[in-house]
């Protein structure tokens, strides 16, 4: 685990432009930054970076916070690959908190592993590109491929020489231990003790993870020798595990994220030439049968895959299989194929950008007239084969998750199939009742009670009030964020009695932390932020201030729970975006709250009192009772006493008694 002393000082050290400028191309506005947002595609700026504040946000998208949270939205690391990420930008040593000795061991031997992988992708790079056996034979068969210098090095392809034991040797004479090369499958030792390289003589294709790291090699062999496999992969390691991971993942992350889709193919080629073709929003199986884990990595991206097969029937049919695993997982599934004698490599080489693009769209299918149109050929005009199609369809809708689309599934297959609604509807309920387990029923009637929720018609004029409570809460926490341990001069008003005897109000001038005069005002009235996600920052918030000296929003930041960081960051970056639509220029000017910090943050509260007096006097008008014999005295009395409240905060906010009745 990464000590607190290495993460405070990545905190300290990172600046949010820098980290932010590596991936956003950023221009100069003010004194903040701006550029398009990477997460959606824009034509105007929408996305503004802080370096005062050291936050970002991108009003386009919504989404926010500090250098830590853009890598975990735009890289998708972790927390802590995040900060080793910056750790390793800033040349921070990185401190491990304290581990048994088991714990250690296990950390160092899958970090040596790591590291022994890496070391062995620049030690094949280096042979494709600086030696004469490597660029005879590798870097002349990624030529014939179609590979470009720059897809090369982007997806850091390689070559390991013929020689038994050359990388094994060159590994252990730069200080890798032999444990770890043959835990990672790149060394074979052999019962006699000696070692043999396992992909000599193969191109090298490294598999990296979502956060790049290398965890793996696929090697294609170029001879025609039919005693070995044409391709081999590394074995199973502590690292690799080639059930959960997709290759070329790393490379297409963000163009996934950003189109909203994912296009799956079989293998290492068929990716790079997508890529090459200027479609990187694609990832491979590499050849293993389609597994949860891996549909789930494509689930933390988007919902929406496009399955990508080649025009070999046999393989449609082998393929097909994984469709329905990855309906099981809740996402929407396309599927397209290409011409008999195509693949998605060759069909990329033979076309240009905007007639893979344009193919892509017109040929993709849904997946039950897919499935349809593949099937229907077998059945031609036999009814049992007919029948037992109709079944697989109908066994492929009852992984979908979604009842509606279940339903609209079902409803299309009827129209595919001329068949009624009523008789799959039946071998749908048929399916259920064989299949779905009591977990399953619970959550089959908790969908059920869902979809007879009755949405409450509110009013205009309710609506109207919720804005503006709304809008009310969300300027505390704003005040809180920007001026909460500031000093401020607040006036008190006591009730003290004068020489002639009267009650009389008498204004005092105090000096309070900003954080401590919100905090004792919204006590005396008894008042909770009715919004959760502003009552949750709030006590947040009231809790850093009353444990720290100070308050550095950069670390506030980093302790912030995820759910609220969006919100806080909206907060903060409302003025940029003020700037960044250039409201001054349309005439609209907005008033600087720093100018009056104290008159800010009273008008502010008593403005919160008036709203909710004003609500309590409504309510007691509604308790009044129209008829003749009523007693209606002691809600009568209490609406006269709030009123008198009313005229008070009429005063001293200087601003008539209609603006919020």
């Amino acid at each position: 685990m990464i000590s607190k002393a290495t993460i405070d000082t990545v905190f300290e050290t990172a600046r949010v432009e820098e980290v932010i400028g590596d991936f956003v191309q950023l221009k100069r506005a003010g004194t903040n930054f701006k550029g398009l947002s990477p997460f959606t595609d824009e034509r105007s700026p929408s996305f503004m970076v802080s370096p005062v504040k050291q936050i970002w946000k991108d009003f386009s998208s919504g989404k926010g916070g500090n250098a830590i949270t853009f890598l975990m939205e735009h890289e998708h690391f972790t927390y802590p690959e995040a900060i080793r990420y910056l750790a390793k930008k800033y040349n921070i040593a990185i401190e491990e908190t304290e581990k048994t000795d088991e714990e250690k061991a296990t950390a160092d031997a899958r970090e040596s592993m790591y590291l022994v992988s890496e070391f062995a992708q620049r030690y094949f790079q280096d042979v494709l590109h600086n030696t004469e056996e490597g660029k005879a034979i590798g870097y002349s068969y990624f030529k014939e491929r179609g590979f470009t210098s720059d897809t090369i090095k982007k997806f850091g392809l390689g070559y390991s020489p013929e020689g038994y034991e050359v990388f094994s040797k060159e590994a252990l004479g730069k200080g890798y231990q032999l444990e770890f090369l043959e835990s990672t499958g790149l060394t074979i030792v052999r019962e006699d003790g000696r070692m043999a390289d396992r992909f000599r003589g193969r191109v090298m294709f490294p598999i990296h993870s979502m956060s790049g790291r290398v965890l793996g090699f696929g090697g294609r062999i170029l001879t025609n020798d039919k005693k070995v496999a044409k391709y081999l992969n590394s074995p199973e390691s502590d690292i690799y595990h080639k059930s959960k991971v997709l290759y070329g993942i790393f490379q297409a992350k963000q163009a996934i994220a950003k189109h909203d889709n994912c296009y799956l193919v079989e293998g290492y080629t068929d990716v790079i030439q997508f890529n090459q073709a200027g479609i990187e929003n694609v990832v491979a199986s590499s050849g293993t049968a389609l597994t949860p884990d891996q549909i789930r990595l494509v689930n933390r991206l988007t919902k929406n895959i496009t399955v990508l097969f080649d025009g070999d029937a046999a393989g449609l049919r082998a393929s097909v299989r994984g469709i329905d695993l990855i309906l099981e997982e809740g996402m929407n599934v396309k599927v397209c194929t290409f011409p008999d004698g195509d693949d998605p490599d060759s069909f990329a080489r033979k076309n240009t950008h905007e007639s893979l693009v344009a193919y892509l769209e017109s040929n993709a299918k849904d997946f039950i007239r897919f499935k349809a149109s593949l099937l229907m050929e077998e059945a031609a005009n036999d009814p049992v084969k007919k029948a037992g199609l109709i079944r697989d369809m109908v066994t492929s809708i009852s992984k979908i998750p979604d009842r509606i689309q279940r339903e609209i599934y079902v409803q299309e297959t009827s129209r595919i199939m001329d068949i009624s609604e009523d008789i799959l509807q039946n071998t749908l309920a048929q399916i259920f009742q064989k299949d779905i387990s009591e977990a399953g029923k619970k959550m089959k009637q908790a969908e059920k009670e869902k979809a007879f929720e009755v949405v409450r018609n509110e009013t205009p004029e309710t609506l109207a009030k919720v804005d503006i409570l709304y809008e009310l809460e969300r300027k505390i926490i704003e005040m809180l964020l920007l001026y909460g341990n500031q000093d401020a001069e607040f006036e008190d008003v006591l009730l003290k009695t004068n020489e002639e005897g009267e009650v009389v109000e008498v204004a005092e001038k105090k000096e309070y932390k900003v954080y401590q005069r919100i905090y004792l005002s919204l006590q005396e009235d008894e008042v909770e932020l009715a919004n959760p996600m502003f009552r949750g920052i709030y006590n947040d918030l009231i809790g850093y201030f009353n444990q720290e000296e100070t308050f550095a929003l950069d670390q506030y930041l980093q302790r912030l729970p995820e759910e609220f960081q969006h919100e806080v960051t909206s907060i903060l970056m409302a003025e940029e975006r003020e700037k960044l639509d250039n409201w001054e220029v349309k005439q609209i000017y907005v008033k600087q709250k720093d100018q009056s910090i104290g008159q800010y943050v009273s008008e502010t509260i008593l403005t919160l009192r008036w709203f909710l007096v004003s609500g309590i006097i409504e309510e007691l008008k509604s308790s009044i009772s129209p008829e003749p014999d009523a007693d209606n005295s002691e809600p009568l009395s209490l609406a006269m006493d709030y009123h008198k409240l009313i005229n008070s905060f009429s005063r001293k906010l200087g601003r008539v008694m209609s603006r919020y009745t």
